[in-house]
């Protein structure tokens, strides 16, 4: 690794200073975890002209040769697994098992779009006439943006560059300023296995100034954006102006049904892993628990007390469950949700505030919290939080579940717990969702099958799996008469 006090832009192979932001560890704010270069339109300017410069001879490489690279990157990030999932914990607040998972799925995604390389498919299909071969073979679209969150801080860029970087693209990364060492990580990872210069480039700053000059930037042909929902319609509205192609990822609301035939000890566990591992800062994260009639009171009394099992603190600690909010803005925004919740449904049957005394001072923690009684027009039932509250609602049946499932303008992610394959069959066909978990939570995902939603939580082609290869990548088709 660069021993650099100041972690510097990436622009055209060479690592650029200048002025410097703090990220601090959201578990104890006075843990510094890393200083990092302030980008500036004209840095953000500058990287997509060096990854445009860069694309004749990258997307002429053989996608097998591309691949090698994302092989060598893989083994990089697999050398400092641990170093990188401890540093993973400091600045994002996640506990140590959960970043080392992040850190092995970050790795296992360069692996599988390396492979990608050598199985680029395309289009084969017999002409109508006689003598004449007709295919159609991918080509990169060309230089991408690459916008990603603080929440999944190594994955969601490794998701990104690695399928836009084996199709031939050139790319500039913009990560969050929340957590920006994690993505700086991956790049200096690139960098480490001889990249050739300009293909990856990474602007750290203000996402307002740099976002702006990203779409703005003569040399963008594409942007792919995970974020807030009031963020990516932004993205889309700006993007639509030059006609570039989009990719949005943004929010949800997801519900897990609870139906009388489940194995109730198993839906406690799934919905309480769903609602508050990760501090519920998940996309994916169980926001509603939508329980049949029938063993609503038996699954309230068993959720809130294996809820009350739960460990927050300082991620880094053995035994912890929950780690922090990622920042000040974050917990006001879930305090503010928590007291709209009271206004709405009633004081919480658990959690509700702020942990106060000793270490938790020092940083941003809050109880895991529940409310019942959750009527679906309830603001606590219609936003996203974002944070670890959960929303218990009650169903009279199975079909009543599912309308409430399907009642908010989010499609991302459900969980279904029951025993009965009927009811599973049907919920696939009628949840409005891009993701379906059966007695499992609603988070949780692979990196090898497509991910994405409906309605207002996503846009445009799904991001990882083979999908993937349908944003970053573009068909010429030939007719060859011979």
């Amino acid at each position: 690794m660069i021993p650099l006090a100041v972690h510097p832009n990436y622009i055209n192979g060479e690592w650029v200073s200048g002025a410097s932001f703090e990220n601090r560890n959201p578990a104890d704010t006075e843990d510094l975890v890393g200083l990092f270069v302030q980008g500036t339109a004209q840095d953000v300017l500058g990287a997509a002209e060096a990854a445009q410069a860069a694309l004749p001879a990258w997307a002429a490489l053989p996608a097998p040769a591309r691949g090698d690279y994302l092989f060598k990157v893989a083994g990089l990030l697999e050398q400092k697994l641990e170093s990188l999932a401890r540093e993973m914990t400091r600045e994002e607040g996640k506990t140590l098992p959960e970043a080392r998972g992040e850190v092995r799925r970050s790795i296992s995604v360069f692996r599988y779009f390396a492979g990608e390389g050598a199985r680029m498919p395309g289009v084969l299909v017999p002409s109508e006439r006689q003598r004449i071969h007709t295919f159609a073979v991918r080509r990169p679209i060309g230089v991408v943006g690459l916008i990603t969150p603080w929440n999944f801080p190594s994955a969601i860029p490794a998701w990104k560059l690695a399928p836009a970087l084996v199709c031939g693209n050139t790319v500039v990364l913009k990560p969050a300023s929340a957590a920006p060492l994690s993505a700086w990580r991956v790049v200096e990872a690139c960098h480490e296995a001889a990249i050739p210069k300009g293909v990856v480039n990474f602007v750290a700053g203000p996402g307002a100034e740099l976002g702006s000059a990203l779409l703005g930037a003569p040399p963008l042909k594409a942007v792919s954006f995970t974020g807030s929902c009031a963020v990516g319609h932004w993205v889309h509205a700006e993007a639509s102006r030059r006609r570039l192609r989009v990719q949005l990822e943004m929010g949800g609301k997801n519900p897990a049904i609870v139906l009388a035939d489940c194995d109730l000890e198993l839906a406690v566990e799934n919905v309480v892993n769903g609602a508050f591992a990760s501090t519920g800062q998940k996309c994916t994260a169980t926001s509603r628990a939508i329980v049949e009639e029938a063993v609503y009171d038996r699954f309230l009394e068993a959720l809130v007390e294996r809820t009350r099992k739960l460990k927050v603190g300082n991620g880094l600690e053995p035994g912890v469950d929950i780690g922090p909010v990622i920042d000040q803005a974050q917990l006001a925004t879930d305090l503010d949700y928590i007291e709209i919740g009271r206004r709405e449904a009633g004081p919480p049957l658990i959690g509700g505030n702020r942990l106060r005394g000793g270490a938790y001072d020092k940083g941003f923690f809050l109880e895991p919290t529940i409310f019942a009684g959750v009527k679906p027009e309830m603001t606590i039932a219609q936003e996203e939080i974002f944070g670890p509250v959960l929303a218990l609602m009650r169903a009279a049946d199975f079909d009543d579940a599912l309308r409430l499932a399907n009642a908010t303008r989010f499609g991302l992610s459900a969980s279904i717990q029951t025993t009965g394959l009927s009811r599973v069959f049907e919920s696939l066909q009628r949840l409005e969702v891009g993701l379906v978990m059966v007695n499992l939570p609603s988070a949780g995902i692979e990196y090898q099958v497509p991910f994405g939603g409906t309605k207002d939580s996503s846009f445009g082609p799904k991001e990882q799996g083979p999908a993937a290869l349908e944003f970053y990548s573009d068909y010429k088709t030939v007719y060859l008469r011979y």
